[in-house]
């Protein structure tokens, strides 16, 4: 502690640094662009993991959505090649399924995409995508209301003409007027909008979800001949359920209903959210090891340029060092005074390179705000890593020191005035 508060060491250490400026410089550049370049891949890559976790925000992170295709394997007389369509009493056998927390029957014209509907609104007119929800869909896809409420049970009871209808409906038909309790035609229906809703996804997804128009369920299948068919299901499970656990639950349930050959896994899809976050989840894992572990090698090779010039500066001040021996300069002393200039010189570069680090990544982040469709977010300077990059360049400069200083430590007076 003594030897850190030695203004007089700090001024011969500062002295000892500035006596080749140009060298002091060049080795220093190498921690600069070494910190730098580490900051920099951290930072993007939680920038591109904070922006695919935000175009995946809007969705529950343990869904399952279900939906019928044809049967690639006949199977109790039944032949192959058939359709595989849902209907209301799959509603009753799932949702006695074990780990089902929400279940949210679809009904969609055109499939499990849907298809643009005709929509009117006086004079204006849009296609978009009219589904028949239960109240439970907002769990699965979670909303942003805008303004009124989405669907509840009396609506799908009493079998309302009631819509919740997406931004983007509004800001094609509507403009500035107020949507909530006029009325909007789809396929000659008439149904009064009872909400408005948007949604923390980004993207073509966004834009697919923001077109969308939900009525109740069973306004649907009144309101469109749909009769007592289901499209598709959408499912949450509870917490405590793994989900690829209910996903194959959920599929032999159907499997039975349906009179489908236990091994055809083609006959009814599947897609699980829990998976794609698991795999986003091992990917971003693996982009930031990567990350780390290459910007610290860089870092890693700037201080090893430091500790290369060290030792070439114990050589040519062998006289110096054999001097001070002679005058009484312990060991310890040497030690000290060679890591001291270590660790300043990889300190000064190392915390201009955080410096810098953090305000690119600044700059990035403003241009990034202004472009919403992109699947980098801003890539927010995170201080805990900056503290830990200030730390690791200290810990790394006395490090550098110490090999040179050891050299230096073993230097006898005779042998050190005797050298050129």
């Amino acid at each position: 502690m003594i030897g850190l508060l030695d203004i007089d060491n700090w001024r011969e250490v500062t002295a000892a640094l500035r006596k080749n400026k140009l060298r002091t410089t060049l080795t220093g550049v190498g921690v600069f662009l070494g910190i730098v370049i580490l900051l920099l891949m951290i930072g993007f890559g939680r920038s591109l993991e904070k922006g695919v976790q935000r175009r995946m925000s809007g969705f529950a992170t343990n869904a399952v959505f279900v939906w019928g295709q044809r049967a690639t394997k006949p199977y109790l007389g039944l032949p192959l090649g058939r359709q595989v369509a849902f209907d209301s009493r799959d509603i009753e056998v799932l949702a006695r399924i074990p780990g089902v927390l929400h279940l949210a029957p679809r009904a969609q014209l055109g499939g499990r995409q849907g298809q643009g509907s005709n929509v009117r609104l006086g004079t204006k007119t849009g296609a978009f995508e009219v589904s028949g929800d239960y109240p439970a869909f907002q769990y699965v896809q979670t909303p942003v209301m805008r303004a009124g409420r989405f669907l509840n049970q009396r609506d799908l009871d009493e079998r309302r003409k009631v819509a919740v209808i997406g931004q983007g409906v509004v800001e094609q038909l509507y403009g500035d007027a107020e949507p909530v309790g006029t009325y909007l035609e789809a396929n000659g229906v008439y149904f009064q909008v009872i909400g408005v809703f948007g949604t923390t996804l980004t993207g073509q997804r966004a834009d697919r979800v923001l077109g969308t128009i939900h009525i109740p369920f069973t306004t649907f299948q009144q309101a469109f001949n749909f009769n007592d068919r289901v499209s598709n299901f959408a499912i949450v499970g509870h917490p405590s359920v793994d989900a690829e656990e209910l996903e194959q639950r959920i599929k032999n349930a159907l499997k039975v209903r349906h009179k489908i050959a236990p091994e055809d896994e083609s006959a009814i899809r599947a897609w699980n959210t829990a998976r794609e976050f698991g795999k986003m989840t091992t990917l971003f894992f693996l982009i930031n090891l990567v990350m780390w572990t290459a910007g610290t090698m860089c870092l890693f090779a700037g201080v090893v340029g430091v500790s290369n010039i060290m030792l070439i500066t114990v050589r040519e001040r062998t006289q110096e060092i054999g001097v001070r021996k002679a005058l009484g300069a312990t060991p310890g002393s040497i030690v000290r005074m060679i890591v001291s200039e270590a660790t300043a010189l990889t300190s000064v570069f190392g915390l201009l390179g955080v410096a810098a680090g953090v305000a690119v990544l600044e700059l990035v982040g403003t241009v990034l705000d202004r472009l919403p469709d992109t699947p980098f977010a801003a890539p927010d300077p995170n201080l805990g890593i900056a503290l830990t990059a200030a730390g690791v360049i200290v810990a790394f400069g006395a490090l550098a020191g110490m090999i040179p200083a050891y050299y230096a430590a073993k230097i006898q007076p005779v042998e050190a005035l005797r050298t050129e």
